[in-house]
């Protein structure tokens, strides 16, 4: 059984690694991180326009968005509690899908 706090690699104290001397990247891991990047960068574009959209409907329909839906609730609340919470489900699961299939892609997840 191994020791409590024991470790399988050589433990080095935080702030001692400079990034200048780690080796560079794989291909293969630098463009798994490109693309990875892309899809964060285009879910969270994608998530901020639907953020400020809420200002938006708000100033220039306020018709609809201060319109009773349910009792008090109004347009502007349920998108922004139940829509806005279902979309970071919906982001959540995109994310995971372009993600596995990347690693399919790279032969890495069997």
């Amino acid at each position: 059984m191994a020791e409590v706090g024991s470790h399988d690699y050589e433990y080095v104290e935080a702030g001692t690694v400079d990034v200048k001397d780690l080796p560079p990247l794989d291909a293969t891991t630098n463009q798994i991180m490109k693309d990875e990047f892309t899809t964060g960068f285009g879910l969270t574009v994608f998530y901020f326009i639907l953020i400020f959209s809420i200002p938006v409907m708000n100033w220039f329909a306020p018709e609809l968005a201060f319109k009773k839906i349910w009792g008090g609730i109004t347009v502007t609340w349920f998108v922004t509690t139940v829509v806005m919470m279902a979309m970071a489900f919906i982001i959540a699961y995109v994310h995971t899908a372009l993600y596995e299939k990347r690693l399919k892609k790279y032969e890495i997840l069997k």
